[in-house]
């Protein structure tokens, strides 16, 4: 930064050739500077109260918060009331919490925008603001595919925000300006230049899009935001190359934005799907499917009755446009496809036999791969987890059907032990009606008053393949 200011001051104090002709009034270098360093004071005291440090307290071994060694608390709450038990046994935020890293408040009433493997695996998530007021938050929702998670915390008043922008418009070389708590330590303000924009292949999630930038990113920044000279959010920052210094990658606020949206309104991110497995077209390969290098990417293989296959794609097939746009490589057919909304028609053109062909495909919805977090008040409240039942789970349970809601998670001593679900249970219907959407069930269930009860119609595979209806009860209030 020395070096920077130095290298300016000498810019500004110069008069070029062309001016030396006649005088010219020298700029106000000093003035300069001080404008800048306005700006980037201006920027941290406006967004500081909108950075918060994260810190969790991590699952213990076995899982869930109702793990054995938490029964009798919870047997005390059944027997003496919810007074009892907040008195005398309630969870507080530990002050020993492992600080992992930080976030941004993005709205007014309390959503934290902050990554996802800043809070996996907590059982205790807890967010402090730059006051020093300490929440106990809950996760609305978590994308391990771009690494984002948006938290939630309950606050008397309105809390401050930090403005969003517009990472579409970044350019390489602008101001860049980083806030969060590295090793820990509260609101740190770094400062340095946007290096590159686009950068993929980082390795570190699945959907990679990163602005690239030298503005000092440590362990412990990650979740806090990466801002413009307008103090407006233009990044969160994700990842650090361990082997280089002044190299860090942020998630655009643009790719944010939508994450944010579908999870705190629905507690999931839709995607769309082509049922295709795809690779690079590398120097070897171009030759023998009649294309240069670089240009498409190649379907190596298509998934049984996806999208794909009923619109006629083939093993073999290159790629070479999507939607109008041309695909150049694997990360842009795979962010441009998950940015579609499932039921659309899209046109392609694949190269097949050397030859272009135009295909329109009807874009499914990504399959879910793991439990999917519901946005909906009330689902902890049953100590129920479940997930949607993929293909796979219902070839390998040898199941007739592929609908329906698998049961991944059962606390002990909550509602849903009593009605007698158990894990690997399949839920067909809820209230009479078929289901396979968790925030559906979570719905329903939220909607329940303390003491009503509804009818859950399951498939039990342990017990030879055996349907049964269960009461699922809400607790009554003590």
């Amino acid at each position: 930064m020395k070096t920077l200011i130095a290298l300016l001051f000498a810019l500004l104090c110069v008069t070029p050739a062309w001016a030396q002709q006649r005088p010219q009034p020298l700029p106000d270098a000093r003035g300069l500077l001080r404008a800048l360093e306005d700006a980037f004071t201006a920027v941290a005291d406006r967004v500081t109260p909108a950075v918060v440090n994260v810190s969790t307290v991590p699952r213990r071994a076995g899982g869930a918060p109702g793990a054995p060694g938490e029964e009798a608390p919870e047997r005390f709450r059944e027997f003496f009331g919810e007074e009892f038990y907040e008195r005398y046994f309630r969870r507080r935020p530990r002050e020993d919490a492992r600080a992992s890293g930080s976030g941004v408040l993005v709205d007014p009433k309390g959503y934290v925008l902050t990554n996802n493997h800043v809070i996996e695996n907590a059982q205790d998530i807890i967010v402090r603001l730059s006051d020093a007021r300490k929440f106990t938050a809950k996760l609305v929702g978590r994308d391990p595919k771009t690494d984002l998670a948006i938290l939630k915390i309950e606050a008397p008043g309105p809390l401050p925000v930090a403005e969003l922008g517009d990472s579409d418009q970044l350019r390489v070389g602008q101001w860049a300006i980083a806030i969060g708590n590295p090793f820990g330590l509260d609101r740190t303000v770094t400062v340095g230049i946007v290096s590159a924009t686009a950068r993929n292949r980082v390795g570190v999630t699945q959907y990679e899009n990163f602005i690239q930038t030298d503005a000092s990113i440590n362990p412990g920044n990650s979740g806090g935001p990466l801002l413009n000279l307008d103090g407006r959010v233009i990044g969160i920052n994700t990842a650090i190359v361990a082997a280089g210094q002044g190299i860090g990658f942020s998630i655009p606020i643009n790719q944010a934005k939508d994450v944010m949206r579908q999870l705190i309104a629905q507690g999931r991110v839709v995607r769309g799907w082509l049922g295709i497995v795809i690779q690079d077209v590398t120097d070897e390969l171009a030759g023998s499917f009649g294309v240069r290098e670089r240009q498409g990417v190649l379907v190596a293989d298509v998934l049984k009755s996806g999208p794909a296959e009923a619109a006629g794609l083939r093993p073999g097939d290159i790629v070479v446009e999507f939607g109008g746009a041309p695909i150049k490589e694997v990360p842009d057919l795979q962010r441009r496809v998950a940015g579609i909304v499932p039921g659309q028609t899209v046109k392609l053109t694949v190269v097949r036999d050397g030859k272009p062909v135009p295909v329109s495909v009807r874009v499914g919805e990504m399959p879910s791969d793991e439990p999917v977090q519901a946005a909906v008040r009330g689902a902890e409240d049953f100590g129920l987890g479940v997930e949607p039942l993929s293909g796979d789970a219902a070839l390998r349970l040898n199941l007739p059907f592929t609908h329906g809601l698998v049961v991944s998670e059962v606390a002990p001593l909550s509602a849903a032990e009593k009605s007698g679900l158990r894990r690997g249970d399949v839920i067909l219907e809820v209230d009479r009606r078929p289901v396979g959407d968790p925030p559906g069930l979570y719905r329903v269930l939220a909607a329940l008053k303390p003491g009503e009860s509804v009818l859950v119609y399951v498939h039990r595979p342990a017990s030879g393949g055996s349907n049964q209806y269960l009461v699922l009860e809400r607790a009554r209030q003590p």
